[in-house]
């Protein structure tokens, strides 16, 4: 089992997938694999994400797949049994931090303000999702928040776009982007799997 410290490394950028069926997430997961995406994390905001957890899974033995936006701790359990191997979620509790660690499943926790990160390192965190990052202040935000924790690595989250990416990734406390702007709509709607390729091979390359 990967932990999030050996699996943020694998990437630059983690891309954010919400599917309309787990058909669209087996030919998406394929094309941003194809690109040299390794991480996904797929979310649970459709009811196809634990099904096409299930297919990405099963697509590549380098592939590793995640559960996103878990808000309830009993997610993590299901999530585990689908064959995600990690976890991601806007916010942290205590209760979803024990359901995390009683499922077998690495949890990158989303934190917006001071006491969210105090919280997350003193249930032992060393790399934390900032959530949502371009609407909670963004880059001037990380940078301050390197000062009083010098030690915690992000994975800013939210309103990141392939312009705005690099300035986030020259930071010394973000260890990797999270990022939608891999799967545009129109490409979706229209199956263009070439231009998910095309996007997740210009992210994979982005410095940091």
């Amino acid at each position: 089992m990967k932990t999030i410290s050996e699996i943020v490394k694998l990437g630059p950028v983690i891309p954010v997938l919400a599917f309309d069926s787990a058909e669209q997430g087996e030919h998406v997961s394929r094309a941003l694999h194809a690109g040299g995406v390794k991480v996904l994390e797929i979310t649970l905001r459709t009811a196809a994400g634990l099904e096409a957890i299930r297919r990405a899974s099963e697509l590549a033995d380098d592939i590793v797949v995640g559960v996103g936006t878990i808000t309830k701790p009993e997610q993590c359990a299901l999530a585990k049994q689908a064959g995600a191997k990690f976890g991601v979620s806007p916010g942290l509790t205590k209760e979803m931090h024990q359901a995390a660690v009683d499922a077998g499943l690495p949890l990158l926790p989303g934190v917006m303000t001071p006491t969210d990160i105090i919280v997350a390192l003193e249930l032992g965190y060393e790399i934390v999702k900032f959530f949502p990052a371009q609407q909670a202040g963004g880059v001037p935000m990380l940078q301050a928040f390197h000062g009083p924790f010098p030690t915690l690595r992000f994975c800013p989250t939210g309103g990141i776009t392939a312009e705005t990416a690099p300035n986030f990734l020259k930071l010394p406390n973000v260890v990797c982007v999270g990022g939608s702007w891999l799967t545009p709509k129109a490409a979706l709607a229209a199956q263009d799997w070439a231009a998910v390729t095309r996007l997740a091979q210009a992210a994979s390359s982005l410095a940091r």
